[in-house]
């Protein structure tokens, strides 16, 4: 007898379908659960312990801390599903902490949250739900996933606000067609309202806003935390080479940055560089910060590169608009970057993302890491 497709597209009643849904104790991934249970899914829900936070940590709007453990757990017991927590502080630290600090040792600006989903999240969660013969894996992240003869393609999110399809362009083509994203065809009031409904108790929980290791967000703590050698003194320069000041190192400032620098000038000064080789910072003026070519490095593509022969949309921070470009693939997965309109403050370290729009909404097709 042929059974249709359930409702996270594949071929199998949702009582027969075993999924793990990743549980960070906050309302988008409780509420997640909460929609696979209603349907009829057999679900294990998973928590990881990503990092060992103080006390003032655990207080913040931060993910991961030892609270949203205490939630999830809660969240699972209501909704009476399985719930194991994995302790992965060590591979976090070496996959993504580590990661994060020589990124700003280089001068470059990070995204922790990439780094994140591409490694524990979606490398070693995906292997424990391979093991655990889950049929899929199910996160409460806001893109959108559409499925079509057995392929599953990534989409941004119908709520552009929650939008997190830049953070998991790292994601390869086996993770993708395992994963399932419920949400990306909601808004976030939605996913409150359909918790407030199920009684879940993260109904009210606010947003997540810092990244998870940085209290207050406050990024030079932590590198100064595991790397105090790293804040020496250099010299501000403009861009003819002359001395205007001092900073007390490269790793407390990122491109197109205003505030902080402490020069006093006829008009405001930006960061325009920064020199790790030469522990130096570059300012200047506001129109100096526009760049229209961008090369990238350490490519994903999740498409051929038909897709890339005419000009698609990029994203160069995850808060930015989608820009019109033409995107030149090069060897050694490599590509230039070609803005039809410059774009200020890009920043190496930062992701450059692919998109292109077909009658789904605008398609994930990959991207790279910023090189210059």
């Amino acid at each position: 007898m042929n059974t249709e497709l359930n409702s996270i597209g594949i071929k199998k009643k949702p009582s027969d379908t075993k999924v793990v849904v990743a549980m960070s104790g906050g309302v988008d991934s409780s509420t997640v659960a909460g929609i696979m249970k209603k349907e009829g899914y057999k679900i294990i829900g998973i928590t990881l312990k990503l990092y060992d936070d103080g006390k003032e940590v655990a207080a913040s709007k931060q993910c991961c801390s030892g609270q949203d453990i205490m939630d999830a757990k809660r969240v699972a017991h209501k909704l009476n599903i399985e719930h194991k927590i994995l302790y992965y502080q060590d591979k976090f630290k070496q996959g993504v902490i580590d990661n994060f600090i020589e990124s700003y040792l280089k001068g470059e600006t990070p995204i922790p949250c990439v780094q994140c989903n591409q490694t524990v999240k979606f490398k070693d969660l995906f292997e424990v739900s391979k093991d655990l013969n889950a049929d899929a894996l199910i996160t409460g992240h806001y893109v959108k996933s559409v499925t079509t003869s057995e392929t599953t393609n990534m989409y941004r999110a119908v709520d552009e606000n929650r939008d997190q399809s830049y953070f998991l362009f790292n994601t390869s083509r086996e993770q993708l067609n395992y994963l399932r994203f419920p949400l990306g065809g909601m808004l976030k009031k939605e996913t409150r309202e359909i918790a407030k409904k199920l009684d879940l108790n993260v109904a009210d929980k606010p947003d997540s806003q810092d990244i998870c290791f940085v209290p207050n967000g406050n990024y030079s703590s932590v590198i100064e935390k595991f790397r105090p050698d790293s804040f020496k003194k250099g010299n501000i320069k403009n861009f003819e080479g002359k001395i205007l000041g001092v900073h007390d190192g490269i790793v407390n400032f990122t491109i197109g940055q205003r505030r902080g620098i402490k020069i006093a000038d006829k008009e405001p000064l930006y960061v325009i560089k920064i020199d790790p080789d030469k522990n130096e910072i570059i300012v200047g003026p506001k129109d100096m910060l526009g760049k229209k070519i961008i090369s990238l490095k350490n490519l994903n593509l999740l498409t051929d590169k038909k897709d890339f022969q005419k000009n698609i949309f990029v994203k160069v921070r995850s808060t930015g608009k989608l820009l019109e470009a033409k995107i030149d693939l090069k060897e050694q997965n490599s590509a230039k970057v070609n803005l039809i309109v410059p774009e200020d403050g890009i920043s190496p370290g930062q992701a450059c993302v692919f998109y292109n729009k077909d009658q789904f909404g605008h398609k994930v097709l990959g991207g790279g890491w910023i090189k210059e």
